[in-house]
């Protein structure tokens, strides 16, 4: 496969249109909507969905939970310590997690909350920059219980909070409605779902729009850019999902298209299509390694909802790929659409507005 240079998936970004704060209602964010057979874009509301969507279409939607991941605690010294929980390795009490300051925290290091609500230590220092940590509390409550009590929301680095308020606003809004609590597994939302009300998913409904879910483990590794001077030099990140039986069954034999909500869900999907697997009656659980550019095609999406992406990024790849299967035209077509909606004032990236690809 040729190999595509990084450049090609940069642009420009006024520093104004990254999105800070969330629309004021979910559904009332902007929605670009392009048609990849006309090559017509057209400007909506995200409301205005059902317009576009038929009797028959089903929605791929990744119910992960975000975990209030982001806990403060101090050293025995009065140091202070972030231990942001990434995901469990074994049991409730041992996660792989970033610590700050990393470098000072070496194995056999300790912290605690100030009230005693958890204490953890290093067992382990990973090769990217994550650790190994025993996580206790001193009444065996779950660390999980803990962050939802005590936990900031793992917001992107480019959404800033300076106050409690805002913060407290995030732990509802940085969720999709229909996230499944019991899958507290994603550190980062999946974020073109957050445009969804229940007032809204009634009104598919009521208009024959499926939904069916997927649960993918969204990690750190979907903000990371791509740094090497080719996209195909780049390590793409891993994670971990699950497929209902019923959602497998979805993707066979809907009788309408079959509509992604997010990168996230297009990962999942098309990472179990490519797989060997010996039953669709049973839920099937993989780790996604799937790398999608152009000119990849697509298995089991037919539309996809996104948001819009930063620059140099492996979603940006992946939504050019969309926007012309098989090919790389994607790459100039994505910098027309992104200088149209550039222009128009659209919000970017996890609070920003959504586009619609039919």
């Amino acid at each position: 496969m040729t190999s595509l240079a990084t450049d090609l998936f940069d642009y420009p970004l006024p520093d104004h249109l990254i999105a800070q704060t969330p629309a004021a209602r979910r559904d009332a964010a902007r929605l670009l909507v392009v048609d990849r057979a006309s090559r017509k874009i057209s400007h909506h509301i995200f409301a205005d969905l059902p317009k576009f969507l038929n009797q028959g279409d089903t929605l791929f939607r990744n119910n992960a939970a975000v975990l209030p991941a982001r806990l403060e605690a101090a050293r025995p010294t009065g140091g202070q310590v972030e231990c942001f929980l990434l995901r469990p390795v074994d049991g409730e009490q041992i996660w792989r997690c970033l610590i700050k300051p990393g470098k000072r925290l070496p194995i056999g290091a300790t912290f605690a909350h100030a009230d005693g609500a958890f204490s953890g230590e290093v067992i382990g220092k990973e090769a990217d920059g994550s650790a190994t940590v025993k996580l206790t509390t001193p009444t065996g409550e779950p660390i999980v219980e803990v962050a939802n009590r005590l936990g900031d929301v793992p917001l992107p680095p480019y959404i800033q909070r300076k106050d409690s308020t805002k913060r407290a606003g995030d732990i509802e809004r940085y969720q999709t409605v229909y996230a499944d609590r019991a899958r507290q597994v994603a550190v980062a939302a999946p974020t073109a779902g957050l445009h969804f009300t229940p007032e809204l998913l009634d009104t598919l409904s009521n208009q024959g729009i499926a939904s069916a879910n997927v649960t993918l483990h969204v990690g750190l590794g979907t903000f990371r850019p791509i740094t090497t001077d080719t996209v195909n030099a780049h390590d793409i990140h891993r994670e971990l999902y699950e497929i209902p039986a019923a959602t497998q069954h979805a993707l066979e034999n809907t009788t309408g298209r079959r509509i992604a909500v997010g990168t996230t869900t297009v990962r999942t999907v098309e990472h179990f299509l490519s797989t060997d697997h010996t039953s669709r009656d049973i839920d099937y659980f993989g780790e996604a390694d799937i790398y999608i550019y152009p000119p990849a095609t697509f298995r089991g999406v037919d539309a996809l909802i996104t948001n819009f992406h930063q620059p140099r990024s492996t979603l940006l790849c992946l939504l050019s790929a969309f926007l012309a299967p098989g090919s790389t035209e994607g790459i100039e077509w994505f910098k027309e659409i992104y200088a149209e909606a550039i222009a128009h004032e659209y919000r970017f990236f996890s609070y920003g507005d959504a586009m619609l690809i039919l």
